[in-house]
């Protein structure tokens, strides 16, 4: 019996803390004194994987983008989910920025993973699968060894590692 053991390396978030960061985010502006009267909105979409930040000046926006950060960071979301997209003009003179959420391996960033793993010459092999990176390997110590390495590592986009076999 030859005795394989694996993970996967992906890229995605926590939908239910995410939902939690935003609402916590939400109360805090509506209780905020600089916020009054500002008809200050956060949308999330977690269907098209969108926050939708809504408000009166720059001053705000970049206020907004400091509450956000702050409850990601508290709720264990990697700030690297977040790919803030350019403030555009709204009606009346406000601002609108779409935040996108980063969510699943692309090609060049498996590919990414999977050359780093071989680059560590260990007895494991990476293999893409759709939008995650298996490692499998016959000895436990290379698979935590790879996955040390890649903790390591400073990605542009968040990993986790799920389904240890």
């Amino acid at each position: 019996m030859a005795t394989q053991f694996s993970f996967d390396v992906v890229s995605t978030f926590d939908s239910q803390e995410m939902d939690n960061a935003v609402n916590q985010a939400k109360k805090e502006v509506e209780q905020r004194y600089d916020f009054k009267g500002s008809n200050t909105v956060i949308d999330l979409n977690l269907k098209e994987k969108t926050i939708t930040l809504h408000t009166s000046d720059d001053m705000k926006l970049r206020a907004l983008h400091e509450i956000l950060n702050g409850k990601m960071i508290k709720r264990g979301i990697s700030l690297k989910t977040l790919d803030y997209g350019t403030a555009e003009q709204a009606t009346g003179g406000t601002l609108r920025q779409v935040v996108k959420l980063k969510s699943g391996l692309e090609t060049e960033q498996a590919k990414q993973i999977t050359k780093m793993v071989k680059d560590l010459k260990l007895k494991v092999q990476a293999q893409i699968q759709g939008e995650e990176v298996r490692i499998v390997g016959k000895s436990k110590d290379d698979l935590q060894t790879a996955i040390a390495a890649l903790k390591g590592q400073s990605f542009d986009f968040p990993i986790q590692f799920t389904n240890y076999r």
